[in-house]
């Protein structure tokens, strides 16, 4: 099995893989705390794509990765994903203004 080397071309080729089979493809996920390894594979038993990293700011693009695949695999394959971005939860919450006592 091959890496994927850009963070961009992985994501684009597990999406299109998703769509055309998204009954039969699997997204995996396996972090490996004594190496600070995290590995990503997509696979639909024909095709396997993978991508590896030890950077840790590359969580937030994982982050991002999985609710796309949430939204893909909850609404189908073909849901709109320019509306789905990692700050969605963040925006949902109401934010807190004011910290003294109510007056």
């Amino acid at each position: 099995m091959v890496y994927i080397t850009e963070w961009d071309k992985f994501v684009e080729q597990s999406i299109q893989l998703f769509r055309a089979d998204p009954d039969s493809t699997r997204y995996v996920m396996k972090y490996r705390h004594c190496d600070g390894k995290l590995v990503l594979k997509v696979t639909d038993n024909r095709q396997c794509l993978k991508y590896k990293t030890d950077q840790a700011q590359e969580a937030k693009k994982m982050e991002k990765l999985n609710n796309m695949f949430f939204a893909l695999m909850a609404r189908g394959p073909d849901v709109d994903l320019s509306e789905v971005t990692g700050k969605e939860q963040m925006d949902a919450q109401p934010s807190k203004k004011g910290r003294g006592r109510k007056q």
